[in-house]
């Protein structure tokens, strides 16, 4: 399984951003929910959103609700996380996840710093 976000950068407070988590490795992507979670520097690991396999459940983080939007692409095997009206508390690393029978996978995650 490889998990590949993209979609980070240096961006001003009130910026968007879309982020982009491309799945491949053979699993069947469409089967399985999809996680965001970020980690800002000298800070644990944040759970930010989740999808549901389908798409037609989703979850957020109290502080990013009305902010972010999960959404994802089942016939592209991608997940995106759309951020708008980003602020600095916003700057973290950003990975996405997926549990497959147990066991977690990574990817590389993709730096969103918010900075004026």
């Amino acid at each position: 399984v490889q998990l590949v976000e993209s979609g980070g950068g240096l961006v001003q407070p009130g910026d968007s951003l879309r982020l982009s988590c491309a799945a491949s490795g053979g699993f069947t992507f469409g089967s399985y929910d999809m996680t965001w979670v970020r980690q800002a520097p000298g800070k644990g690991p944040e759970w930010v959103s989740a999808i549901s396999h389908d798409g037609g459940r989703t979850y957020y983080l109290d502080s990013v609700k009305g902010r972010f939007t999960i959404s994802r692409n089942n016939a592209n095997n991608t997940v995106y996380l759309q951020m708008n009206s980003l602020t600095p508390e916003d700057t973290a690393v950003y990975y996405c996840n997926v549990d497959i029978w147990g066991y977690d996978y990574w990817g590389q995650g993709t730096q969103v710093t918010v900075s004026s």
